[in-house]
């Protein structure tokens, strides 16, 4: 009725999938580990949100125009990686200290800000809007006339699985390190090298092609 096929395959592939460290994954853990749970948190949702964009997109054949177009993917794919190295270099360069006192307001804005991040790095990685309308579409009964239902509905349950396992990630590796950003020194150089590591991401994309 829903236009989907062999869903019971779908969502042990999909969880094996989202279970694999990826982009996604290592941006989530950077945030976790480097400023803690809320962070980790609003990255996670921030992800979770591209992902649905990148749902979306795929459901109304804007993705195959990425797909399809070097012009269109290599723009996408250096804008990403410039905010992904923009990104790094923030968090190398910043000298704020984390502190548990910090105020309501500042910690919204710095929350989102970071959801802003999570969002944009997940919507510019063209890789992902490539895996979407690769994977999903085996899932669909071809000969189902309104295919954006299926694509919504496979979407959403890829989403949600991973968004479960990353909320675990982010919670396990914020705790882990929760007592190490409280001494300043450690802290400053968590944020280094999880901005480092950021870098590293934006230049592994920047040489990312579409094979």
């Amino acid at each position: 009725m829903t236009g989907i096929i062999h869903f019971e395959t779908f969502l042990i592939a999909g969880i094996l999938l989202n279970l694999t460290p990826g982009n996604d994954t290592i941006f989530i853990l950077s945030k976790s580990i480097a400023q803690g749970k809320k962070a980790g948190i609003m990255s996670v949702l921030g992800i979770a949100t591209g992902s649905l964009i990148h749902t979306t997109l795929a459901a109304l054949g804007l993705s195959i125009i990425i797909a399809k177009s070097l012009v269109v993917f290599t723009i996408i794919k250096y804008v990403g990686a410039a905010y992904l190295l923009y990104i790094g270099y923030k968090m190398i360069t910043s000298r704020m200290k984390v502190d548990a006192n910090i105020s309501t307001d500042a910690n919204k804005i710095n929350l989102l800000k970071i959801y802003r991040d999570a969002v944009l790095t997940n919507v510019l990685n063209p890789k992902v809007a490539m895996f979407f309308i690769a994977f999903l579409p085996q899932f669909i009964d071809p000969t189902y006339h309104n295919s954006i239902v299926p694509f919504m509905l496979l979407g959403f349950t890829f989403t949600t699985t991973g968004t479960i396992w990353c909320l675990v990630l982010a919670n396990f590796s914020s705790f882990l390190f929760s007592k190490l950003r409280k001494n300043p020194t450690f802290s400053c150089w968590l944020n280094r090298v999880c901005g480092a590591v950021l870098i590293g991401l934006g230049i592994k994309m920047a040489l990312t092609s579409r094979k």
